[in-house]
Order: C-alpha cells, then structure tokens, then sequence
C-alpha cells in the first residue's frame, strides 16, 4: 500500500531531477516539482536531450529554440531554481554511451550536492518505449552510487567536485511497477497543467501523431487535428492531465496524485535506524 508523502519543508535543500525531455517535468511531476518549489526547495533540471525533432512542420533550427524556450517557460511557471542542458540529439541515447552520460550525471551530483535525486523508474517497463527514458533511468540510477567513489572520475575531484551521497532517490514513470508514495498535488495541479501547455512546439506534434494513427484506423480525432491547426494545445492536454491525477489520486485517497517509489538511504534505512545518530 503506497504511503501519502507530504511536502516537507527544504530549508535550501537541493533536488536534482534528471529527465530526457523537455516536456517530461510537467507531464510527469509537475505538481511535485511545484510543491517542492514551494516548500523552499532547490528544484535543478537537467535536460538530457534538445529535442530537436519533436515538432510538426517547422525546422529543425527552429524546433530546437522553441523547445528550449517553452521548457524555460514551463520551468519557471513551476519555480524551477535552475536548468542545465546537456544538449544531446534527441531520439539517439540508444546508442550513446551509458558510461559517459553517467559521468556528466556524476558531475551534477557532486556540484549541486543534492539530498533527492529523481529519474525515471529504471524498472518501470510497461507501457514505456521510450530508449531516452530508458538510457536516462539507467545512468541517473548508477550514478547514484558511482558519485560517491573516491576513484570514480579523479578529474572531478581535482577540479573541487567531492564524492556526494543522495539521501533519497525518487522514481517515476508512465506506469510506476510498485509505487512506494503518492504526493497529493491538488494544491499545484492547475501550475502542472499551466506548465504542459507551454510546451506548445512538443504537444502539436503529440496531437498531429494522434491523427496519423487514428487515420491508419479509420478515424477522424478532431480534436487532435484542431490542436495541430490552432497549436491551442490546452483543450486537448489539460482534461487529460486533470484526470490522469485524478484516477492516481482516486487509487490513494487524495483528490489529485503522481505516483513515486522513493528509496531511502540506498534501501538501508534498517541499518540508518539501529546504528545512526541523528545531528542536531
């Protein structure tokens, strides 16, 4: 049974949220990022990816600057703190190296100094044929731990990035496996969704795909077609962002919800609880 987490207060304290798109902060925990904003925490964005073909009948030149600029406007809309770009192509991670990519995630880690750090749910299979998202889970995980080797990337240290050690992970995903905690965002929901609806260059190419596949099964979507002619994406995005937390809140009890499963202390908080002291 997942557990209602509630919000703490962050007293400057630093999230790092590690994603592969743009739009994936918004859609996915946007209502968190929001609340943690507001609750005075550090929230630092790193985007894997430019996004540069994620648009519909526009540049790739083009696509790239607007990506960039919604997801800035998103970001802010959610009281992001900080965004860092890696600016890698999007739609290739499968092919990039796994190791490398952890080694700029290391390097995040230990510069930012963060006590969550947050990714896709590496084991969130279903539903979930994205390989960015996979990459980007998987480096984000081992990078957990990797960051906190004295001989993982000696260069860093010469350079002032100490080994850091998150306090807590936070996974999510389109279908998180085995949620450990809920987060009730019905305060910040109407922020998630006014924060999807800038990634304007994103969701009409979301919409016109919906047509292609529904014209292969003889159907006519108008209203994904509507978004495409008018990039008015709200009428489309917000009812189902709405109640897409209602359904993950109606599953918990909470009036709207995203879903986590939230390791703490590397899974050894058995260990934290019978040797540790807590500083004063």
């Amino acid at each position: 049974m997942s557990e209602i987490r509630r919000i703490e207060a962050g007293y400057k304290r630093v999230v790092l949220l590690v994603v592969a798109h743009a739009d994936d902060v918004a859609l996915f925990i946007g209502g968190t990022v929001a609340a943690w904003a507001d609750a005075g925490w550090r929230v630092v964005v790193v985007r894997v990816t430019d996004d540069r073909w994620d648009s519909y009948g526009m540049t790739e030149a083009a696509t790239i600057d607007a990506n960039a600029a919604e997801f800035r406007r998103a970001a802010d809309v959610l009281g992001v703190a900080e965004i860092v770009e890696f600016g890698l192509p999007t739609d290739t991670l499968a092919d990039a190296s796994e190791v490398a990519l952890r080694e700029r995630i290391i390097r995040e880690v230990r510069s930012h100094r963060p006590y969550a750090l947050v990714t896709f749910d590496p084991d969130a299979i279903h539903g979930e044929d994205n390989q960015d998202h996979h990459m980007v889970a998987a480096a984000t995980d081992e990078a957990f731990w990797t960051s906190q080797f004295d001989l993982h990337h000696p260069e860093q240290r010469a350079q002032g990035l100490e080994p850091h050690g998150c306090f807590e992970r936070w996974y999510f995903g389109r279908h998180v496996v085995d949620p450990t905690h809920v987060i009730d965002i019905s305060a910040t929901l109407d922020r998630k969704v006014d924060a999807a609806c800038e990634h304007v260059t994103m969701l009409t190419n979301f919409a016109h795909q919906l047509t292609l596949q529904a014209a292969t099964g003889g159907w006519d979507l108008p209203l994904a077609a509507d978004v495409v002619a008018s990039r008015d994406v709200r009428p489309m995005i917000e009812p189902l962002l709405r109640a897409g937390a209602a359904a993950t809140g109606a599953a918990h009890g909470v009036a709207a919800g995203e879903e986590f499963r939230i390791v703490t202390f590397g899974g050894l908080s058995a260990v934290l609880e019978r040797f540790g002291v807590r500083r004063s």
